[in-house]
């Protein structure tokens, strides 16, 4: 209750009508997360409301729908994890660590430069009784990894430079986004699609349902 009650105290500073609460996700191995609870006050947010959001934007209070298609793939598939050292790159609310971390990879660091979402993934983590390490810029891991995963974060073309960098710091990447289409970055290729939905539901275009994965090796 004490970590649900911080994180919820956290989103207040921006949403001071909202609240988190653990949510347990659809097909994914009773794989939980703290998130904004679905009765969230969806009337206009105020100008103060609305200017932090976009100066600070919580993507940790959502377990986005290419996040939840790579923890189900992963937990589906432990093997693409399992005795791994994995890095999950941009974690949000850490789904995609701690999936790999309950499939069996040796050691998962979840990475993102929000502070109050490594605070989120350590407290997912904790919910689901695994352990992940946290990161807050990847540049400064001084260390390799077998396999660097991500989810989301190619909505962005300025991100779109660290598709080199991950191939630099593991051999095996694999990525997950409901926002390209079509990735024309060699190595990186198409190999699989899933449907999967944002929790909670944003009322999202069927579009943004389509997750892609891509892989990419060296």
């Amino acid at each position: 209750m004490a970590m649900q009650d911080e994180l919820t105290a956290e989103i207040r500073k921006t949403l001071s009508a909202a609240r988190i609460v653990p949510v347990t996700l659809p097909d994914c191995g009773g794989l939980k997360l703290y998130l904004l609870d679905d009765d969230f006050p969806r009337a206009p947010l105020s100008p103060a409301e609305m200017e932090a959001a976009l100066n600070e934007p919580a993507y940790w209070i959502f377990c986005w729908a290419s996040g939840l298609a790579l923890a189900r793939k992963i937990l589906r598939e432990p093997e693409l994890v399992r005795g791994k050292k994995v890095l999950d790159f941009g974690a949000g609310s850490g789904v995609v660590a701690c999936a790999a971390a309950m499939a069996g990879a040796s050691e998962v660091v979840a990475c993102d430069i929000d502070p109050v979402s490594l605070t989120a993934s350590a407290a997912n983590a904790a919910l689901n009784g695994v352990d992940v390490r946290l990161a807050g810029d990847f540049f400064a891991l001084q260390e390799d990894f077998d396999l660097v995963l991500a989810a989301d974060v190619l909505y962005d073309k300025a991100n779109h430079h660290f598709l080199d960098a991950f191939l630099q710091r593991a051999p095996e990447v694999l990525v997950a986004d409901s926002r390209v289409k079509n990735l024309q970055v060699p190595p990186y290729r198409l190999t699989d699609e899933e449907e999967a939905g944002t929790l909670p539901d944003l009322n999202e275009f069927d579009e943004f349902r389509r997750v892609r994965f891509y892989q990419a090796s060296r």
